[in-house]
């Protein structure tokens, strides 16, 4: 008989979930760095070109009725086309291009303090019951700093909390909460957005040619999920959480670092530059004949949301500015290059990501693999009638079970936007949709999966408070909040599909 597995930390028989959760820590650690995942995957889609189109497999493209053969990548021809298309499969690569454009500005915000700012004075300043809000609030407006808030919005509502008399380790469970599970909301438009709309649209044109999604393509839900995670969140961590962790008793000697009044002063400033370019950039879209409104007359399409990237570089390059000439991070125009120059350089692991995502995408694409895989997966769920909001909801689920291996959105995305996207395509769903219902179960499993790199820094902030804390302290008190965050997501995605409501402007569930 195999011996019970113990918690090694209290000697305790470990009870089936932390025994899940230990083998889901296995298997993704034997996992490859992503980078090299998609190298492995390139090659897989190479070898598995050959096989099938040894067979003499075809495929009739759903949108040009075009007969398609399966091409083999290990022929002349093939090979012809890896060396020749390496460079423009890189460059050209939709993402790319997004989110380097975008955190130019909003690295720029980051580097002179401005984000990080705000996020301190949204915490700080909130009347005492309001405060679990605020946290969630920060947390997932942080996500704009990308992982900063993660380091910064944590322990900061520990503090607070410890400083009201409440847990700390509530307040630090919150605030990671929002910041880890609300990853991918906001009532901005974020880097997460750029970058997911690009696979998307890059994937969506191998259907139909010319097809795009936009990084606003989403935004009405997401808005409407930072007020979701707010509450939701504010009732795990107030019902569930704090009565579960009960009085603390410690004694941590935490002090909050107040915000200057430089900094306060920052803040107003950047406002006002705010409001002002706000107001500029309404004066060329709101007016019927405005120059970035559609040809007759209207927002959907128009070159305002076509060019809603380069908008949202200069608001943040504004309020940046703003900022950090206040607080002197500023003093010359030199210094504004050279904070873009140290975004960018955070930037430089998702570029070489991209390269080999980049080429696994289109050796899928140029194969025909990825037409062949969408339609007979199409004809199947077809067949079994596995139609409707609810398929959509059970790819939600399968991402948020696959979120626990590979914890990288990006490549996740990467990995499953070939082949779901055409599949949902051909079943006439939107991108933008499919692309929303994964970002729902990409997002809940962020603060409980172990191949978080994060948990080891939010584990130290707790033996702050508690000595005796580990992991599966850790996961007990995030796991209510996954699942509830991922319960209520599903739940506003099904009535909002049913309410025939837009995700974004324009964008509803199916194509036509």
């Amino acid at each position: 008989m195999s011996q019970p597995q113990l918690n090694p930390e209290t000697g305790e028989k470990k009870g089936l979930f932390m025994r899940f959760l230990d083998t889901v820590e296995r298997i993704g650690n034997k996992l490859p760095h992503p980078f090299m995942l998609f190298v492995y995957l390139a090659a897989f889609v190479m070898v598995l070109s050959m096989i099938v189109s040894s067979f003499g497999v075809t495929v009739v493209h759903p949108g040009t009725q075009e007969e398609m053969a399966i091409k083999s990548l290990l022929t002349g021809e093939g090979l012809n086309y890896i060396i020749s298309s390496m460079l423009s499969n890189f460059t050209g690569f939709a993402p790319l291009g997004l989110v380097l454009v975008m955190m130019l500005g909003i690295g720029l915000a980051q580097k002179v303090g401005l984000i990080q700012t705000f996020m301190r004075k949204a915490i700080i300043n909130a009347p005492p019951k309001l405060v679990t809000y605020a946290v969630l609030f920060a947390g997932v407006i942080g996500n704009l700093a990308s992982d900063a808030a993660l380091i910064i919005v944590p322990p900061l509502a520990a503090m607070v909390f410890y400083g009201l008399g409440r847990h700390p380790l509530a307040g630090l469970a919150a605030g990671f909460a929002g910041a880890g599970a609300g990853f991918t909301a906001n009532i901005f438009i974020a880097g997460t957005d750029a970058l997911l709309s690009g696979i998307s649209t890059e994937v969506a044109q191998t259907v139909q040619e010319g097809f795009v999604v936009t990084p606003v393509d989403n935004w009405f839900f997401m808005i409407f999920s930072v007020l979701m995670l707010m509450f939701v969140g504010a009732f795990v961590t107030e019902k569930i959480i704090e009565p579960k962790l009960g009085k603390y008793e410690g004694n941590a000697e935490k002090r909050l670092e107040e915000i200057t009044q430089t900094e306060n002063r920052g803040l107003r400033n950047a406002m006002f530059a705010g409001l002002v370019y706000i107001g500029l950039v309404a004066l060329v879209v709101l007016p019927s004949d405005a120059p970035l409104r559609g040809p007759d007359g209207g927002l959907v399409p128009s070159p305002f949301l076509s060019g809603i990237i380069p908008i949202i570089l200069f608001f943040f390059i504004t309020v940046a500015v703003a900022y950090g000439l206040t607080v002197g991070k500023i003093k010359g125009t030199a210094d504004i290059p050279n904070y873009m120059s140290e975004a960018m350089k955070d930037m430089s692991g998702y570029i070489v990501l991209i390269f080999a995502a980049s080429q696994f995408i289109a050796y899928f694409n140029w194969s025909n693999l990825g037409i062949w895989v969408a339609v007979n997966g199409a004809e199947f769920l077809q067949n079994a009638n596995l139609t409707g909001v609810f398929v959509i909801v059970g790819f939600t689920l399968l991402t948020a079970i696959i979120n626990l291996f590979i914890f990288s959105g990006s490549a996740q995305w990467a990995l499953m936007a070939p082949i779901f996207i055409p599949m949902f395509m051909i079943l006439d769903y939107n991108p933008a949709y499919v692309q929303l219902a994964y970002r729902i179960g990409d997002s809940a499993t962020n603060i409980i999966t172990p191949l978080n790199p994060y948990m080891l820094v939010v584990l130290a902030f707790m033996r702050e408070y508690d000595k005796k804390a580990g992991f599966g302290t850790l996961f007990a008190i995030m796991l209510p909040y996954a699942l509830f965050f991922l319960a209520f997501w599903i739940v506003i995605f099904v009535v909002w599909t049913f309410t025939g409501i837009p995700i974004g402007p324009g964008v509803e569930m199916k194509l036509n």
